[in-house]
């Protein structure tokens, strides 16, 4: 079962109280307060891992608490802080607060983790609040309580390279073909009803991510069909492959369908359909793709993206391997760049004085 999107509620622990007590011991007079701290409550924490691929184990059990910190004890005894609790999710997990809208945290790197709900601090006991003029404190403090939250959590997809094309174009066997995903492949649309990714692998030993993502119509960016559940896993696609059915087996044209597919990108995000894509023209062992395939290239003479004939059918994908790590490295090129250059332009704005504020003397001629 693959889920991708889900609700559920965290409470954090309650802080322990602080502890009202005196030193009793015999032939020491005076002992004194001796109350120590409540031990603070356990966090809520959610961490992104590569062993969970779907949010399905978080569909089943809704509510999660931490454990609250023990209370504060005579003897100067602290109180033992709560338990966390660490709930996996995918990497490339995106948390919300429900009730504010507030983006909690973007989980989009093994490991990385957020605390979505915190434990609440320890009361102080009353060791803390004896002076010269009241050395006998009766005061102490409560456990203050653990946050409490409703949240949101979607998966985004991370692949380097996502499958972008109406429903029976072949992604599911192209994927199959280059990688070790092993989809279901069946004569019909809509035959993926969840994204698939797989790893592949070549001689080098160098890999790439490559995501089969469900079947997009027209009208996706509206919902229509399997719409978001589409779109949200392309939004972080390094590069994309439009794989276009030359065959026309279900009376569409192919430049009709790329035109199609790139509007529904556009309307769904702006600039997704410009990102770096290659064209994979599938189903040229059918009887009228290589008159298409002519067409095709007729019409994107202007185009500077490159159109791979291939027939995953029978197994032959050509150069495309190839090509997409060639893309794909050049686009991890490109971003790193940008990277480089926003850190930079961010220590030179560091770097600069504020306005008006300066030693140099002002001269003024006459």
């Amino acid at each position: 079962m693959f889920v991708d999107k889900t609700r559920i509620n965290v409470r954090a622990g309650d802080g322990g109280s602080g502890s009202c007590s005196f030193r009793r011991e015999k032939y020491i007079p005076k002992g004194g307060p001796d109350g120590g701290d409540g031990g603070a409550g356990g966090n809520v924490i959610l961490e992104a891992s590569t062993s969970e691929s779907s949010l399905v184990s978080l569909v089943y059990k809704r509510s999660y608490r931490a454990k609250n910190g023990t209370n504060g004890a005579g003897k100067g005894l602290y109180g033992r802080k709560g338990d966390d609790i660490i709930l996996k999710v995918p990497v490339g997990t995106v948390v919300r607060d429900i009730d504010s809208g507030e983006l909690i945290a973007d989980l989009d790197a093994n490991g990385s983790q957020a605390v979505v709900a915190r434990g609440g601090r320890g009361g102080r006991g009353n060791i803390h609040f004896a002076t010269s003029t009241n050395r006998a404190p009766r005061k102490f403090e409560t456990g203050r309580e653990g946050e409490e939250r409703h949240l949101e959590l979607e998966l985004k997809m991370i692949a380097d390279a996502g499958l972008v094309g109406y429903p029976n174009a072949g992604k599911s066997t192209l994927i199959s073909n280059l990688s070790d995903a092993r989809p279901k492949v069946a004569p019909y649309p809509f035959t993926t009803l969840h994204p698939v990714v797989g790893v592949v692998e070549y001689p080098d030993y160098q890999r790439l991510t490559l995501a089969d993502i469900p079947g997009l119509i027209d009208g996706a960016h509206r919902n229509v069909g399997l719409g978001h559940a589409f779109l949200r896993h392309i939004e972080r696609t390094s590069v994309l492959l439009y794989v276009l059915d030359m065959g026309g087996v279900d009376g569409r044209t192919p430049w009709d369908d790329l035109a199609s597919l790139e509007q529904e990108l556009e309307l769904y995000l702006e600039g997704l359909s410009k990102r770096p894509s290659l064209i994979v023209a599938n189903k040229m062992d059918l009887p009228d793709a290589e008159a298409n395939l002519a067409e095709l290239q007729k019409r994107l003479a202007g185009d500077p993206r490159k159109i791979i004939p291939v027939s995953v059918g029978i197994g032959e994908t050509g150069d495309l391997a190839a090509e997409i790590r060639e893309l794909v490295y050049a686009r991890r090129k490109e971003l790193e760049l940008e990277k480089l250059q926003k850190q930079s332009a961010s220590a030179e704005t560091e770097l600069l004085p504020p306005a008006g504020d300066t030693d140099e003397e002002t001269i003024i001629l006459e």
